[in-house]
């Protein structure tokens, strides 16, 4: 049974991939991904985490066959990779856990085979099997009768002409070969492993601070001295910074794109270097002791206060990019400095729950991959393509067409659709005209592997 099933999901992995472009076959695997892990592996995917991820992965199943994006395609291999990584360990961090279904896809069948104290009671008649003496008689077979073969064929003119007709062009080895992939990558998953002192490490790893005995009050007073001279320093600069920032802000005039990317981009490494600076510092002053420390009142609230202002600055930040976009439309890059502050404002709260709640490093690291994975997931359910183009030409003041066209296909109708309805030059009217036909042809000349939505809701527009 341990062999029949990847055996079979092979062969159907095949079915699906091979030959093909990404499409339903990306979405009909994960399906089957789930089936088989579901029988195979009922216990361990049965846990909270393990339910959570096989919910996000089968979504981001269906958002690949809805959205067709390259986007959705990675996150569902991120996801099938995570959920691996953690049947092998539920309890682990979630970066540990892609580490680990990383390198079950990879190399689980060689871990398997030399680590034997990870064998199975169900496995066992397969590692009993001399597999070296196995390949000995099949290869030395092989050769020996192609050898004589060969021999035979110049000694009997009729047992040339009959060896001479059988063609084996019907054996197409690209096709085994990739079956045998297919084969070795769903073997893999069914019985993952973990990289053990890695996993065992995170495992002990807590995310409170513990409380030394062996401390020195001399010198937590004189830290304190120090972080509160420091931070009270830093606070003001950064008053003064906000204050200027602001008046700056209202009392512009010139919008021009040029003007307004640099206020952004210079805004961004402003604020990287801030965030920065200012989580350094504060991890360094409450590394340990310090946060016990029964006079770290004031130091605490003047991390909080620099917390909050740089919180501040990240609204600052945003207010520049939305008028950027309310003139010069969105880009992946304007979206990407949105994604960019959430998770800066995601690091300031976590920070200030490490110093409220006497958190540690790790805490901050598994928090903020938390934070980066959902991130990462929620933004695979949005069409950005399509969403850019239809935004851009229904607000934004100046349109970036080239922009536009040069993006995927998925927003080829829409922008058919403009070309049609609105006066554009000659150059940008045959780009969209191009780009529209392209995609008209890569639709009707996919194959039933490759399909998507588009498919099946704009076929039959697009012959209309």
């Amino acid at each position: 049974m341990k062999i029949i099933i990847p055996l079979i999901a092979s062969l159907l992995f095949s079915l699906l991939f091979y030959g093909q472009s990404i499409g339903l076959n990306l979405t009909l695997f994960s399906f089957l991904t789930l089936i088989v892990l579901s029988v195979v592996k009922t216990k361990d995917i049965m846990f909270r985490k393990n339910i959570s991820l096989a919910i996000a992965y089968f979504l981001s199943a269906f958002l690949v066959f809805i959205n067709h994006s390259m986007l959705s395609i990675l996150v569902n291999c991120f996801l099938f990779i995570l959920l691996v990584g953690s049947i092998s360990e539920k309890n682990t961090s979630l970066y540990i856990s892609f580490f680990n279904g990383f390198y079950s896809v990879i190399a689980g069948y060689f871990h398997r085979v030399i680590d034997n104290k990870s064998t199975s009671p169900n496995e066992k008649w397969f590692h009993k099997i001399d597999k070296w003496h196995l390949l000995k008689l099949i290869g030395i077979s092989i050769i020996t009768l192609t050898i004589f073969i060969l021999f035979y064929k110049h000694g009997n003119p009729l047992f040339s002409k009959l060896i001479e007709q059988i063609d084996f062009s019907f054996i197409d080895f690209q096709w085994i070969l990739f079956t045998v992939l297919g084969f070795y990558l769903i073997y893999n998953i069914l019985e993952p492993v973990k990289i053990d002192p890695l996993t065992n490490y995170d495992l002990k790893t807590i995310n409170n601070l513990i409380e030394k005995t062996d401390i020195s009050f001399s010198n937590l007073k004189k830290e304190t001295q120090l972080g509160t001279l420091l931070l009270s320093l830093l606070n003001l600069l950064l008053i003064f910074y906000i204050i200027t920032d602001v008046i700056y802000q209202f009392s512009i005039e010139d919008f021009r794109a040029s003007t307004l990317s640099s206020q952004v981009h210079n805004g961004i490494n402003t604020l990287i270097g801030s965030i920065i600076m200012a989580i350094l510092i504060i991890l360094y002053f409450f590394r340990g002791s310090l946060n016990f420390y029964t006079r770290n009142k004031t130091l605490k609230n003047l991390a909080y206060l620099w917390i909050g202002l740089n919180s501040i600055l990240i609204i600052l930040i945003s207010i520049k990019n939305n008028q950027y976009i309310d003139i010069f439309g969105l880009t992946y890059k304007r979206i990407g400095v949105y994604i960019y502050l959430i998770l800066t404002l995601a690091g300031l709260t976590t920070t200030f729950l490490k110093v409220f709640k006497h958190k540690n490093l790790w805490f901050l690291l598994r928090v903020n991959t938390n934070v980066a994975f959902a991130i990462l997931v929620i933004s695979s359910f949005i069409n950005w393509d399509y969403n850019i183009t239809s935004h851009n030409l229904k607000h934004a003041k100046k349109i970036d067409m080239q922009y536009l066209i040069n993006l995927s296909d998925n927003n080829a109708i829409i922008l058919k659709e403009y070309s049609d309805n609105n006066q554009l030059n000659d150059l940008f009217s045959q780009q969209i005209n191009k780009k529209y036909h392209d995609y008209k042809t890569e639709l009707y000349s996919r194959n039933w592997q490759e399909s998507s939505y588009e498919n099946l809701t704009l076929t039959e527009n697009l012959r209309q």
